[in-house]
């Protein structure tokens, strides 16, 4: 164990020498305080250190000890349904022992020590075992099933396994090598934050996450395992856009990390979440979430390290064979601190004054997502999906972080304020957004939807390309330049972006639409379109066509039920059929 004293303090940063036992990423204690910090760099006998409290008060003389692991998070039954801070410690357990404010230098146990968890195995004394196999399950709670999975590293046959309440230090089975040797199995398991969790084979993605989101199911996908970034001004609505995935992607599992946002947005995730019904399961959201909250007032050295205490975690659940949603909300504030500490150690700045490494950080935190083949004899797969919010500074879209971030998703989700002036949520904009998981998961729509839900999708993009077209006229010309079937473009175009891409997360049937929904009410938006094309060529005037009475109840159809979509789908597009043809018919009379 290597110890050295402090020889200067610049605020989250410590240099400390006589550490040259010491190695990079040690998580350190940094004087009489205990605080927690990490060695990010190694002089000598010099060691630079990010400290994740707050260092007021510390001054050259104090000691510092290296504890000689890295900075690591604990994985075992406990995460779910909790709220830690960005270094994995409990902040409902801090709140109760030293109130509303956090403390510094105080050391708790991410997991529960005394809680005891029942243990039912599913493998037996004899079986022949490997890192990554199910050994059992833990009950954690009503909805979730906990799997115990040989730590990394331990290989052989099982000698002995029980059956029972366990804490989870308590050992559940014991392994023996090759070697002979004993190697002892708990329920909980350490990992650094900042290491992949290893698999065996990584999958290309071809499955959708289903959001219920139409603007993202339909015209702008994301793959389970997929990455997608979210970048918009302030205002633009980053946050409800996260908070709306968290709350009805279609994964077993959501991380959601508060990377220094504001307070009162984490307030809201805890305020919503525990109320809020899971449709798969009818119970809280909480009960599948883990959520790490490291707030902008909150030590800026801890929110670095925030997304990947987040990412192990999901990778954790990865491991087990789930799918799990990862949010960073956002990844601008991780960039300002990995500025703000490279700056302090003076390092050559970059663009903006951004460290040189920014990019390929990031790309090594969003390649941690994706959909893999688990460890283990059995062929499990599990998958991480990752959307990362950018706040890009005044809504510029070409600042580092924002460019960075581009050159590694494959979605991106481009928010507009002036769409969020509107009112029209949310505030994606589908002539700047892409998504180039969409060939790939063409099959995946066909088989499972329909084999018309592509060719929609591509000519409602097309309209919608046609709209900003026909509007440049129209500022120019004024709109009565335009052919009735250009009009009749424009009317279609109105209607997507009102009636099928304007969604209220704040109506009980609105908020989440199935797939099967967004495909009727997409061929009942195009079905209008092509036979009001088919009438104005008959020469039916456009005021008639407009205002036909079925025209309201494609409007309203988004408000529609899932319990009733078929059959109430199926009577607009009657109706819409018999208020058609009764309309050319009038047109062909005269």
């Amino acid at each position: 164990m290597s110890q050295g004293r402090i020889v200067k303090v610049a605020g989250p940063l410590v240099i400390a020498e006589g550490m040259k036992d010491a190695n990079m990423f040690d998580v350190v204690r940094v004087s009489d305080y205990e605080l927690i910090g990490e060695i990010l760099e190694i002089h000598g006998d010099r060691a630079s250190i990010q400290v994740y409290e707050e260092t007021s008060g510390l001054g050259p003389g104090g000691r510092v000890v290296s504890t000689g692991e890295p900075l690591s998070v604990e994985l075992g039954p406990g995460l779910l349904e909790n709220i830690y801070d960005g270094i994995q410690r409990p902040l409902e357990v801090m709140r109760r022992q030293v109130g509303p404010n956090i403390t510094r230098g105080i050391n708790i146990n991410a997991l529960d020590r005394s809680k005891k968890w029942g243990f039912k195995p599913v493998k037996a004394k004899g079986d022949k075992v490997v890192a990554g196999d199910i050994i059992g399950t833990v009950q954690e709670n009503e909805v979730f099933e906990h799997r115990i999975m040989v730590p990394f590293g331990i290989e052989g046959t099982i000698e002995d396994i029980k059956e029972g309440e366990f804490t989870v230090e308590d050992i559940v089975a014991t392994v023996r090598t090759k070697d002979g040797e004993l190697k002892p199995v708990k329920m909980m398991q350490k990992w650094p934050v900042r290491k992949q969790r290893p698999y065996k084979e990584k999958l290309a993605p071809d499955e959708p996450m289903i959001t219920g989101q139409r603007t993202i199911d339909t015209l702008f996908p994301i793959a389970k395992g997929g990455v997608a970034a979210i970048p918009g001004p302030f205002g633009s609505g980053k946050t409800v856009v996260q908070h709306q995935l968290a709350k009805w992607a279609d994964a077993d599992l959501v991380v959601y990390i508060g990377c220094g946002e504001r307070g009162n947005e984490m307030t809201d995730v805890l305020m919503e979440f525990p109320e809020l019904k899971d449709p798969k399961t009818g119970h809280p959201l909480m009960k599948r979430t883990v959520l790490i909250a490291n707030t902008s007032d909150m030590p800026v050295a801890a929110r670095e390290a925030s997304i990947y205490t987040g990412i192990t975690i999901a990778e954790y659940f990865r491991d087990m064979g789930y799918s799990v949603a990862l949010m960073a909300d956002s990844t601008s504030r991780w960039a300002e601190a990995l500025r703000e500490m490279s700056g302090r150690l003076e390092e050559m700045p970059g663009e903006e004054g951004y460290p040189a490494y920014l990019a390929s950080r990031l790309a090594q935190f969003y390649e941690r997502a994706g959909k893999v083949v688990t460890l283990g004899s059995d062929r499990r797969t599990g998958s991480v999906s990752v959307i990362g919010a950018v706040s890009p500074p005044g809504g510029d879209l070409s600042e580092p972080v924002t460019q960075a971030t581009l050159r590694i998703v494959k979605v991106f989700w481009g928010l507009d304020a002036n769409l969020a002036y509107k009112r029209h949520f949310p505030a994606i904009n589908w002539l700047i957004s892409y998504s180039l998981y969409t060939d790939r998961l063409e099959s995946w729509y066909e088989k499972n939807i329909s084999k018309d839900f592509n060719k929609y999708r591509a000519e409602v993009m097309k309209i919608l390309q046609e709209e900003a077209e026909l509007e440049e006229i129209v500022r120019l010309v004024g709109i009565d330049a335009l052919s009735p079937k250009d009009r009749v473009t424009l009317e279609a175009a109105r209607s997507i972006r009102e009636d099928y891409l304007h969604q209220n997360a704040f109506h009980e049937t609105d908020t989440y639409s199935t797939l099967n929904k967004q495909y009727r009410m997409l061929k009942l938006i195009l079905t209008y379109y092509h036979m009001s094309l088919e009438a104005v060529g008959k020469g039916v005037e456009l005021k008639k066509l407009f205002s036909l009475p079925v025209v309201e109840k494609i409007g309203r159809a988004k408000y529609i039920g899932e319990d009733r979509v078929d059959e109430e789908f199926t009577r607009i597009e009657n109706e819409l059929a018999e208020q058609m043809s009764a309309l050319m018919a009038k047109e062909g009379e005269q």
